[in-house]
């Protein structure tokens, strides 16, 4: 297994790409290389939880693994990627694996069973998993086994979830994969530290927005923007012209079809966001598409699609949802996550929101 920290120095004068928390969504990954041109003269840096939740975590990995071969891709272990452990935990750690498999069917493990004819269940013993791993896909458990968690370099710290210890050093690793709520802890740094793990649409409770955050003053860019997590995510790429440049920029990938604003629609003066960690809900009234609800912590009432509320035993909750109306003028490009009875739910400019307007050209990115 490799060292937890990997120091380098990035070669002059190349632009450097940086993705994180790509889970499992291979199109996602192609459709942001694409975008940004992405080719053998850049650094890549993927900065953690390029594994799991998505659909093509087995096709994911050895696409990275294949980019890594040609020397300009740098790949970070993040708290989703670690698979290679299993091969050496004790019994109750490959048993709550075991369990995890079960209920995830689209899961890296399982996808590699299914791949040499093996399905999976609750009642498949660790060893007979650990061996496949071991007969079948030693070189992905090798790569996995050889991935940093921190990269270091003169001017930049790259790791996923951040580095709260004074060094980098003195660091818990895992702390460093999973470091919830990184910007919420006040930290400043000397240097720029880049992180992913938490979606920075967490950040605002007013409105979802999936950009990156650079925060100048702190030295802290946070890019994860919910790809596979947020039904109107998108895969943040951000861009460093050069080694020590702080002329940051970024784009984006996301799937939506693209449209353009034939009307003048105002924005709202109040909204707010719904969203993971904070969505039970009191439903009200059902109207058909949409429920008119009542968030019960801060008692704020919104009306949010009918599907997007799921009922349990212990609690209602809502999917991440908003009732922000966007500002838009004609001719701005909109992208068009739901079309509903009531308008669109879209996206422009990163933030999510609703417009009522018409549109025109409505092209598929």
């Amino acid at each position: 297994m490799s060292s937890p920290i990997k120091y380098m120095t990035l070669p002059q004068g190349r632009r450097i790409l940086v993705i994180s928390d790509i889970h499992g969504n291979l199109p996602y990954l192609q459709g942001a290389l694409d975008k940004v041109g992405f080719t053998d003269e850049d650094i890549l840096i993927i900065d953690g939880d390029f594994l799991e939740k998505g659909k093509h975590s087995l096709d994911t990995l050895r696409y990275v693994m294949a980019l890594s071969e040609k020397g300009n891709t740098h790949v970070l272990r993040g708290n989703c990627d670690g698979w290679h452990q299993l091969l050496t935990w004790p019994a109750e750690m490959a048993d709550f694996t075991l369990r995890y498999m079960s209920s995830r069917p689209d899961c890296l493990l399982r996808q590699m069973c299914r791949e040499v004819g093996v399905e999976t269940d609750a009642n498949t013993s660790a060893e007979t998993v650990k061996a496949l791993l071991r007969e079948h896909f030693a070189e992905e458990m090798d790569f996995l086994a050889q991935m940093p968690i921190i990269l270091e370099t003169p001017n930049y710290t790259f790791v996923h979830g951040g580095v709260s210890a004074p060094t980098v050093e003195e660091a818990n690793p895992y702390k460093c994969m999973k470091n919830d709520n990184f910007l919420g802890q006040g930290l400043s740094f000397d240097k720029w530290q880049i992180v992913g793990h938490w979606p920075v649409v967490l950040y605002r409770e007013d409105i979802t927005d999936a950009k990156p955050i650079i925060f100048r003053n702190r030295k802290i860019i946070s890019i994860d923007g919910g790809c596979v997590l947020k039904d109107d995510g998108q895969l943040n790429v951000l861009i460093i012209p050069y080694d020590g440049s702080e002329d940051f920029a970024y784009d984006w990938y996301d799937p939506f079809p693209v449209a353009t604003a034939l009307e003048e629609q105002p924005g709202s003066e109040e909204s707010y966001y719904i969203r993971w960690g904070d969505n039970h809900v009191e439903v009200l009234e059902v109207r058909g598409e949409f429920t008119l609800c009542r968030h019960v912590r801060t008692g704020y009432e919104m009306e949010v699609l009918t599907d997007f509320i799921r009922v349990t035993d212990e609690a209602i909750t809502v999917n991440d949802c908003t009732d922000l109306i966007l500002p838009v003028s004609p001719g701005d490009k909109l992208s068009i996550v739901r079309e509903t009875s009531k308008g669109y739910l879209c996206k422009k400019n990163g933030v999510s929101g609703w417009y009522n307007g018409k549109i025109s050209g409505r092209k598929d990115a």
